[in-house]
């Protein structure tokens, strides 16, 4: 059986009660600083073929002032070596008024959440054998592979990962090779796009993913009935594989060039996009844009806090490394922005010496987009408001624009961090998207070029983490285009400049926010990337 059913138990509701001091110091809790209340959905209980300690896949809810969200904590329960021993395996009723639970100190380098009353001690399972082995013996495994849980090796949780979590598990994938299965800590219902688009590319023969190998999903109540989702995901490991962005902040350091290595992952993912349309294809006729505004669309600061994924503190370094905001590299200009105007180019098109008042809808939203997310980042980061009239001038170059590219399934949150490179190429990573939207958010189509104005904003972030001079950036950002574009023949060279350099500015808008927030040592990396788009 591998569609679980969630249902309610009575230990539930302890463990529940256990769980509360631990989980605001989980990275992956969705209600730091607030006052939340955490309650059990349910849960659903595997079998340890060894039998070495009860697991138990708790669902909690958790509401606060941000919303409602669910999620899911495996758990493993064994008795506690300092509890006596019960009698009988048989857990004893529980009394109509039972002494609180003794909760732990969070302990970075220990899996242990506390000791319920009765003596049991409970683990948070995602690195414990005991689920890992529960999980690959009851998964559902992709029919065009297999895999082995009595194989399993030592597991290692992946540390620094802010929604979910990882764990590499040696031994367990096919023929003895090492896997990696990914804990979802938060839940939505629906397909979630970390198993269902790799699968979908993998069918289609594009292998720049890491394949799925077998996957875990469940039924739970909600408020308005049942619902439908996944729990977890094994996938193929990549061996000996670096971090994008890691690899990028290395090599600006030691001032050796990106433009080989960037123009290969250009090629990679203008690729990504042809098999997502072949994989995933959308309707002929999408929703009218102004009817269903664009996905990226920021109604208020407080919706924007919870719509987008956030720049991962964990995978740049420390703040106070930072090199000194004057240092900073100032980036040239967008690929192909400089394209001159063509004079007998037709009236409407970009590269016009005429236009029409209106261009298509999904320009129009696009524009609109983009003067709000700005209304809405100088709001907060006066520093921006200089910019007023510039934005609004680029605003109104994309909104006569024509013949925009056909809006896609993407990936969503692309940036160095999303990819790997191993084994002589690049791998593309975290389909899942930010976590808190809806599945139905995440898996809207959009503007292919977002992904690529993704990867350029890391790029600036590579070089200031590795003070690179501006020579660096540029030929990286003109080696990734030229890699992005000679794969992506139908793109038309002016159109894409400016819709490139919009959407790269709404994602700098975005930045300036959250590091002024969260950073403001880093605000300046931002800030120089708008100046540039601007200039």
């Amino acid at each position: 059986m591998t569609d679980r059913q969630v249902t309610h138990e009575p230990r539930d509701d302890a463990l529940a009660t256990l769980l509360g001091p631990w989980l605001p110091h989980r990275r992956w809790f969705p209600a730091k600083g607030t006052d939340a209340h955490v309650s059990a959905v349910g849960g659903t209980t595997l079998v340890d073929p060894q039998g070495e300690a009860e697991v138990r896949v708790l669902l909690l809810r958790v509401e606060s002032g941000r919303g409602e969200s669910v999620l899911q904590v495996p758990l493993t329960l064994r008795p506690s070596p300092a509890a006596p021993r019960a009698s009988t395996p048989s857990a004893a009723p529980a009394p109509t008024a039972p002494p609180e639970p003794k909760a732990t100190e969070p302990q970075a380098d220990t899996a242990l959440i506390g000791v319920l009353p009765d003596g049991t001690a409970v683990r948070d399972g995602a690195g414990d054998p005991a689920f890992l082995r529960a999980w690959l013996a009851d998964a559902e495994v992709d029919p065009a592979t297999s895999i082995r849980p009595e194989a399993l090796g030592d597991p290692r949780v992946i540390s620094g990962e802010q929604s979910n979590t990882s764990v590499i598990l040696p031994g367990a994938g096919p023929e003895g090779r090492t896997a990696m299965l990914k804990v979802f800590r938060g839940l939505s219902e629906g397909e979630n796009p970390d198993v269902d688009v790799p699968r979908a590319l993998a069918r289609v023969g594009w292998d720049h993913v890491p394949r799925p190998l077998a996957w875990m999903s469940a039924h739970w109540p909600d408020r308005h009935g049942v619902v439908h989702g996944h729990l977890e995901v094994l996938s193929a490991f990549v061996p000996g594989a670096q971090d994008g962005f890691e690899l990028a902040c290395a090599l600006a350091t030691r001032g050796d060039s990106f433009a080989d290595l960037a123009r290969e992952l250009g090629e990679v993912i203008a690729q990504m996009h042809t098999a997502l349309a072949e994989a995933l294809p959308v309707p002929d006729v999408l929703p009218d844009p102004e009817a269903q505004p664009d996905s990226h669309a920021r109604p208020g600061p407080e919706a924007q806090a919870t719509q987008e994924a956030q720049p991962n503190p964990d995978t740049q370094p420390n703040p106070d490394t930072r090199p000194d905001p004057e240092a900073q590299p100032n980036p040239e200009a967008l690929p192909g922005a400089d394209t001159p105007p063509d004079p007998d180019a037709p009236p409407g098109s970009v590269d016009g010496t005429s236009h029409p008042a209106r261009g298509c809808p999904a320009a129009r939203d696009l524009a609109e987009s983009l003067t709000e997310r700005f209304a809405w980042a100088a709001e907060i980061v006066p520093e921006l408001a200089v910019h007023h009239d510039r934005v609004h001038d680029l605003a109104d170059r994309v909104r006569i624009l024509h013949d925009l590219p056909r809006r896609q399934r993407v990936h969503g949150d692309l940036h160095l961090g999303q990819v790997l490179r191993g084994d002589g190429t690049w791998y593309v990573l975290d389909f899942e998207g930010e976590p808190l939207r809806p599945v139905s958010e995440r898996t809207r189509p959009d503007q292919p070029l977002r992904d690529a104005a993704g990867m350029l904003r890391s790029f600036d972030y590579a070089a200031a983490i590795g003070h690179a001079p501006d020579a660096w950036t540029r030929v990286a950002r003109d080696a990734f285009w030229s890699g992005y574009s000679a794969q992506s023949p139908a793109l038309d060279p002016a159109l894409a400049a400016v819709l490139l350099r919009a959407l790269e500015l709404d994602k700098a808008l975005y930045e300036a926010v959250y590091e002024s927030r969260n950073r403001p040592s880093w605000l300046p990396i931002p800030l120089h990337g708008i100046e540039r788009l601007l200039d």
